[in-house]
């Protein structure tokens, strides 16, 4: 078993770096998911440490998906915009990561359910006593997640305030090193921030753990143009600045209010974020 740990003062470098190890030191792995002339994948145990989560530049220009992609992500995570689309009895999503973590549902006999706020809890909690070691968020249900063919990748969250500052570490059970981390990490880090504003404190460090830090090889020859950029290119050309992505963020919040199936709740949401955004941009 192969680990590594990454510490990086911004979000696009500990990411870049946590990809590299990943595939210089990965091991081969096979994965449920290959098809019979896909190569192995290559895998680590990761751990990696963001020290200034919110400093910039907060984008890698080589994370797949687009800037409006990203958009839509932080939206699915924060705000629950696609919460609608779980019915796995009419084989559409099993589950969010919001839904999980904000109105997490456990079984309580004869179809009803009771429903836990999780976020809400552990803000209520850090308020009381900032040094808890209890205030954590899960996302794991075993009646559930044991025999559904995509269970959560993402399996908890915790959360500790030191010094007038929130820190949070995420653990994953496992992680597309290169097609979904840097998505993953930048919505939880707006989570993090938002908790911190509710708080009352200051953002602090951010640590991402993966259990199964992974680069499929049916994506190899795609991969490639990461490595590519990597080594072509100075620090300062991979990566951008929010305040570039603002624009493309507002699109993203535009797509999202197209959809003619979105709650209103949900839509009005959106519509806060866009005028923020549009603020930040004039």
């Amino acid at each position: 078993m192969k680990t590594i740990h990454v510490v990086e003062e911004t979000l696009p470098m500990a990411w870049e770096r946590a990809v590299m190890a990943c595939w210089e030191q990965g091991e081969r792995f096979p994965t449920q998911y290959d098809k019979p002339t896909d190569p192995n994948s290559r895998d680590v145990v990761a751990m990696i440490h963001v020290t200034r989560p919110l400093a910039e530049p907060r984008i890698h220009r080589a994370f797949p998906g687009g800037l409006p992609d990203l958009e839509k992500y932080r939206a699915e995570v924060l705000y629950g915009v696609h919460d609608h689309w779980i019915n796995p009895a009419e084989g559409k999503w099993e589950y969010t990561y919001h839904q999980r973590l904000f109105e997490y549902d456990v079984p309580a006999g004869k179809g009803d359910f009771t429903r836990f706020n999780q976020i809400d809890k552990c803000v209520a909690m850090l308020k009381e006593c900032g040094y808890t070691r209890r205030a954590q968020a899960v996302t794991w249900q075993v009646w559930e997640d044991l025999g559904i063919t995509d269970p959560a990748c993402l399996q908890r969250m915790w959360f500790r305030i030191q010094d007038h500052r929130l820190n949070m570490v995420v653990h994953m059970r496992s992680n597309d090193a290169y097609k979904a981390a840097f998505m993953n990490m930048f919505a939880f880090v707006e989570l993090q921030r938002e908790m911190a504003e509710r708080i009352g404190v200051e953002m602090g460090e951010y640590c991402h753990v993966a259990d199964s830090f992974h680069i499929y090889g049916s994506y190899f020859c795609e991969f490639e143009g990461f490595l590519k950029m990597v080594a072509s290119r100075p620090p300062a050309e991979r990566v951008w600045d929010t305040a570039f992505g603002l624009d493309f963020f507002v699109e993203g919040c535009d797509v999202l209010l197209a959809e003619p199936d979105m709650p209103e709740e949900k839509k009005q949401l959106v519509r806060g974020r866009k005028r923020q955004l549009e603020a930040a941009a004039s």
